[in-house]
């Protein structure tokens, strides 16, 4: 079992940033890749960013591209979401997944762990 807690969401003004982490315990959680998904109210839960499990390869959404980036620390099981200039529609259920194996998947059937979530809210 993996068990992951999020943390780091709240409330900020368009334009701001938040950094957003995901916390690992279990078993040896270097042995997974990990993404981060969100979920806007009325949407369905989508892929945002992903990182292999050495943290040699990542990829995030086009939709956040330039702007979010995803990175690793295995020594402290944890995997960070740096998101910069937010906007509105970036506002949603922000969750962190782990995959068994070293490559991370858009998908989410590929996550077989998955966090409680935290709020990002974007003011206008």
């Amino acid at each position: 079992q993996v068990h992951l807690v999020e943390s780091g969401g709240g409330l900020v003004q368009a334009g701001g940033s938040l950094r957003l982490s995901c916390t690992a315990s279990g078993r040896t959680v270097s042995n997974y890749a990990t993404g981060w998904f969100r979920r806007a109210p009325g949407k369905e839960r989508e892929f945002v960013a992903g990182i292999s499990w050495s943290g040699g390869s990542t990829g995030v959404a086009d939709s956040v591209k330039g702007r979010f980036t995803i990175s690793r620390d295995n020594a402290k099981n944890t995997v960070l979401l740096q998101m910069n200039s937010l906007k509105s529609e970036d506002a949603a259920v922000y969750y962190c997944a782990a995959a068994r194996g070293p490559y991370y998947s858009r998908f989410n059937s590929a996550y077989e762990y998955w966090g409680q979530g935290t709020q990002v809210t974007v003011a206008s």
